[in-house]
């Protein structure tokens, strides 16, 4: 049974939405985008404009983006009104033709315990991969709490994750021996308005984040990584059929889902399944067939870690803490 994604009629409104964003996704860690989001659930004229879009093209998270890409103003919302009616053409124009693809290279703290307890060397498919910045997990250095660094000290990028519970820490970063990923848009972490897209992503306020992002940005540019243009079932054979001899082939992914249709979903984790290959996910709850028991105690806004569907933890969307499940 799928769990928990689908939305009721009543509740699919475009001023739903947005509400729902305000109060459980932005409150929270973004007071400026609780606040603006919560007023747009209430502005017939901008709901109105947003309802020209595809229902795909509807998110929150696209509209923000695409007015802070463009430099309009975000912390009132009658500014913000009056400029994203005046250009409303040129947001538009990046809602269609962008999406979102936050790339948080902080998750990889999350996915660090599981990619080290594999047979190594590893080979890493990540599907929704935007600029493959979660596919160089062994080039960052990791911080678990108050224990030593984990990682090469040459690394451009410190990770720093507060843990709980019976963590299987690693005593190094995992042997990567050949990665790659897929996405219907890639972006280029040398392209410099793939770049600002990138940063325009980041919510406002949020400023380890965008020093993550640069310097992880720096290190794909340094060590670039294939990113194949596709879609994540068609693509996933071929690249599976490159895996080398000898290696483990992992397929990962975090935070995609929820913005596939729900028969996209089903399609691909039946696909992955049937897959010789591990699989780690770290979605938001609903996003896999799979109930979350009440043990886990679900916390607002927490995702959920699986190895091949098992429960593993609940973690914070960006990679900020890991609780590990008994």
């Amino acid at each position: 049974m799928w769990t928990g994604n689908e939305q009721t009629a009543e509740r699919s409104s475009t001023a739903y939405r947005y509400r729902w964003f305000a109060d459980n996704e932005a409150r929270e860690t973004s007071p400026v985008y609780a606040a603006l989001t919560a007023s747009i659930s209430d502005d017939p004229e901008v709901l109105a404009l947003i309802e020209r879009l595809p229902e795909p093209k509807r998110q929150p998270n696209l509209l923000l983006g695409a007015v802070r890409l463009h430099g309009g103003p975000i912390d009132d919302h009658s500014r913000f009104r009056a400029w994203l009616l005046h250009h409303w053409d040129q947001v538009e124009g990046t809602m269609r033709s962008r999406s979102t693809q936050t790339n948080e290279p902080g998750r990889c703290a999350l996915l660090l315990p599981l990619l080290c307890s594999l047979p190594q060397p590893l080979a890493l498919i990540e599907v929704g991969a935007s600029s493959g910045l979660c596919l160089n997990p062994d080039r960052y250095r990791y911080l678990y709490d108050d224990r030593p660094p984990i990682g090469p000290s040459t690394a451009r990028v410190d990770l720093e994750c507060e843990t709980s519970g019976p963590v299987p820490f690693p005593e190094g970063v995992p042997h990567v021996a050949w990665r790659a990923g897929i996405d219907l848009n890639p972006l280029d972490p040398a392209d410099p308005e793939d770049v600002r897209w990138l940063e325009s992503l980041i919510w406002p306020g949020h400023h380890s984040r965008h020093q993550r992002l640069r310097g992880a940005l720096e290190t794909a540019r340094r060590h670039p990584v294939r990113v194949v243009r596709g879609d994540m079932v068609e693509k996933l054979d071929d690249l599976l059929a490159e895996v080398p001899a000898g290696t483990t082939p992992v397929v990962f992914h975090s935070a995609v889902l929820p913005y596939l249709p729900e028969a996209e979903r089903r399609e691909f984790v039946e696909a992955v399944q049937e897959r010789s290959c591990h699989w780690i996910s770290n979605e938001a709850p609903g996003a896999l067939p799979y109930a979350l028991p009440a043990s886990a105690g679900h916390r607002s806004r927490e995702f959920v870690l699986r190895m091949d569907g098992h429960l593993m933890a609940m973690t914070a969307p960006h990679g900020q803490y890991l609780r590990w499940l008994p």
